[in-house]
């Protein structure tokens, strides 16, 4: 079983890293994703979820460890993660299933651990 939060740590800290290589576009990319995913017309959590599902569809583990966060943060709730997987079936077909799988997986991870440090 894969390990989410190793996963998300190995993320952050590998594009910090190459953020020392490449400041520029790794700046942009951090203001595009703080500007894309802030309220609008569409809520952060509603955002969140769709990044979520373009996760799942394009078998990324990364993206799920780091928006399986970003959910839990935003306030997503499980079921909504479970009716935003049962969309990713929908148009993703089997493959979203095993990563439909993983995503709540990763979400139940990091809510757990939440969980754990309300404690």
């Amino acid at each position: 079983m894969k390990d989410y939060s190793t996963i998300a740590s190995e993320y952050h800290s590998g594009f910090g890293n190459l953020a020392k290589a490449i400041p520029g576009p790794a700046s942009s990319f951090q203001d595009l994703m703080v500007a894309a995913t802030k309220d609008g017309a569409l809520s952060t959590k509603t955002k969140e979820l769709i990044a979520f599902a373009i996760g799942i569809t394009v078998r990324c583990d990364g993206c799920l460890a780091h928006h399986a966060q970003a959910v839990l943060k935003a306030g997503a709730t499980r079921e909504e993660v479970a009716e935003m997987i049962a969309v990713t079936l929908l148009m993703g077909g089997g493959p979203s299933s095993v990563y439909g799988v993983e995503a709540m997986r990763a979400y139940d991870e990091f809510a757990a651990k939440q969980t754990a440090a309300a404690e």
